[in-house]
């Protein structure tokens, strides 16, 4: 971590002082020493550059970090290539315009008090952790989804029973009403026909007497 933020800071020192060196013009006194510091800083950003490769391969190799985190940081690692070949030809003047060299200066080393951005995206429950200790708390985390989903297809299924009796419970009860309604209708209709007895009776006593 320390040896990216002192790569990002030695890049952006080499556009400051190219944009330095841009001012003054390409002769005098002073750019022959901004030549002279220019030079030096692009040699150590080329050596702090692959001490940086060096590192990550060794990272990955060991599983310190993981695959994914190690592609990360090799997109970080590329970006610090892109610059230093943007800042080597601006430098030597290959065309290169001063916007690039303004972008180097927007895009400069980590800030003060502003997150590593080699170390930004490292969760903490991974960070300083080993390939077989991550395996295992990966496995441990896929062991308590499993438990979970069991239990969640348990309650699924109890529901699902549940559905069914109830279900049942309700075809039974429409039975039951369907017998009610038969037995109301027939009651009805003998109810209907005794009346007319008692009517035809009546007319009969009345007419007797």
């Amino acid at each position: 971590f320390s040896t990216y933020d002192a790569t990002c800071q030695i890049a952006q020192e080499i556009a400051e002082k190219i944009q330095q060196q841009n001012q003054h013009g390409r002769s005098g006194e002073n750019t022959i020493r901004l030549t002279v510091t220019i030079r030096a800083l692009l040699q150590s950003l080329k050596e702090k550059i692959a001490l940086l490769k060096d590192l990550l391969l060794r990272a990955v190799s060991t599983h310190q970090i993981t695959q994914l985190e190690g592609d990360r940081r090799q997109n970080l690692l590329d970006e610090l290539l892109t610059r230093e070949r943007l800042l080597l030809a601006s430098f030597k003047n290959e065309g290169a315009e001063p916007d690039l060299i303004r972008s180097s200066l927007m895009t400069g080393g980590a800030k003060r008090g502003a997150p590593n951005p080699w170390l930004f995206e490292e969760p903490e429950e991974t960070r300083g952790l080993g390939f077989d200790e991550i395996r295992q708390q990966q496995q441990k985390i896929i062991q308590e989804q499993d438990a979970g989903l069991d239990a969640l297809s348990s309650i699924i299924s109890r529901q699902k029973q549940m559905g069914k009796e109830i279900g049942n419970e309700l075809d039974e009860q429409n039975e039951i009403i369907d017998d009610l309604a038969n037995l109301v209708e027939n009651t009805d209709g003998k109810l209907r026909t005794e009346t007319r007895r008692m009517n035809l009776v009546d007319r009969k006593s009345t007419s007797c007497g």
